[in-house]
């Protein structure tokens, strides 16, 4: 697999799962999702934090068992969602729609 393959079927993946969840501008739960865990632990972690925390799992599994595309994949997914999040909440405060 090249890696431009990785590239590609994670933009496939972000978009459809916007549409899945009716989100025109693709997967971006992060923020709520960050937002409960927070509620609910006492703790403060950024929304760029939980995709980092993700990609984080993501290497985790990757080091067991027989190899998993997905494992990568989800790795460059994750990593854009967390740049592109940081872009917008420590550069500029760039709204999304002009992130893109």
């Amino acid at each position: 697999m090249r890696a431009d393959h990785f590239l590609a079927q994670q933009l496939q993946i972000i978009q459809e799962r916007g549409e899945e969840r009716d989100a025109t501008d693709g997967e971006r739960s992060m923020a709520a999702t960050v937002k409960a865990f927070n509620a609910m632990f006492g703790h403060n972690i950024t929304e760029e934090q939980g995709w980092q925390f993700m990609v984080l799992l993501k290497m985790a599994r990757s080091k067991g068992g027989k190899f998993r595309a997905d494992d990568y994949s989800d790795q460059t997914g994750y990593s854009a969602l967390a740049g592109e999040c940081a872009a917008r909440t420590r550069v500029n405060t760039v709204p999304l729609s002009e992130t893109k």
